[in-house]
């Protein structure tokens, strides 16, 4: 299934089409189906589930996915694992290029949806299947991709990168903002302040709404922000400055703990 543009679309004709696309997943007997498509800023998919596994990949923007408990925000490179029979639903940020991969997986059954990284192997065997009808692969070449694709599939290693979005309107608008420009500097008390709440009752709700600690999604947020401008060539010292880091020793920290490598290695292995 070659990628379809749905940037010029009205969101009602976009649903209709995402529908048309649900029907087809569910009676298609092929063990891996691959979708493409490029989403404008704003589109919502409706809350639906799938019988099949999804692997949602987003090669360019930022976008929301929600479950019944949680929200995810995928950095890039990586991809949000949905089980098979979980409701989600989807909100694009900003413009949204995507890939969703869909496989039978009985290991996943019961399971929470989580973050991955994509490989660039995994990548590329994506495109080479979301290409399929305009490539016109060969019948033994579609079969080996489609096996390949499979055994990477199983070995996407997890990273602990779900940025968890809060249900509450007023901390739901921060966060928003927050996105738009991270910064490593702002405060508890400065949110607290904003919602006029105490310090105390923020950090409670914050913890509830989200799981993790404003901190931690602090540091989280910084860094989703960081990897597209990374991966654009920018200097590691400009990123790590504009995002309130005083230099490249604390934000190469935040990077190494999040991700088990320094940014420079990170950006090596993505590229390789």
């Amino acid at each position: 299934m070659r990628v379809i543009d749905l940037t010029g679309a009205a969101q009602n004709v976009g649903q209709d089409y995402h529908n048309q696309s649900l029907i087809w997943i569910e009676q298609a007997n092929e063990p891996v189906l691959a979708l493409g498509r490029v989403y404008p800023a704003g589109f919502r998919v409706a809350l639906h589930s799938h019988r099949r596994a999804q692997l949602w990949f987003a090669r360019r923007g930022i976008v929301l996915v929600s479950t019944d408990d949680r929200r995810w925000m995928i950095p890039p490179g990586h991809a949000l694992i949905i089980p098979a029979g979980v409701e989600h639903s989807a909100e694009m940020i900003s413009a949204v290029e995507m890939r969703s991969i869909y496989v039978n997986v009985a290991s996943d059954e019961g399971r929470r949806p989580r973050v991955v990284e994509v490989t660039p192997l995994a990548q590329n065997l994506i495109e080479e299947l979301v290409q399929v009808e305009e490539k016109a692969l060969r019948h033994n070449r579609l079969t080996m991709v489609t096996d390949l694709l499979l055994d990477e599939f199983r070995q996407l290693p997890e990273r602990p990168l779900g940025l968890p979005f809060p249900n509450d309107q007023r901390l739901a608008r921060l966060c928003r903002q927050f996105l738009k420009a991270p910064s490593a500097t702002v405060s508890i008390d400065d949110w607290a302040l904003n919602m006029g709440i105490g310090r105390r009752s923020f950090t409670r709700l914050f913890r509830a709404q989200t799981g993790i600690s404003f901190v931690t999604w602090r540091q989280q947020a910084c860094l989703f922000a960081s990897l597209p401008r990374l991966a654009d060539g920018e200097a590691i010292t400009n990123v790590a400055l504009d995002a309130g880091y005083e230099n490249i020793a604390a934000f190469s920290t935040m990077f190494r703990r999040m991700l088990g490598r320094s940014p420079s290695t990170y950006l090596k292995t993505r590229a390789s």
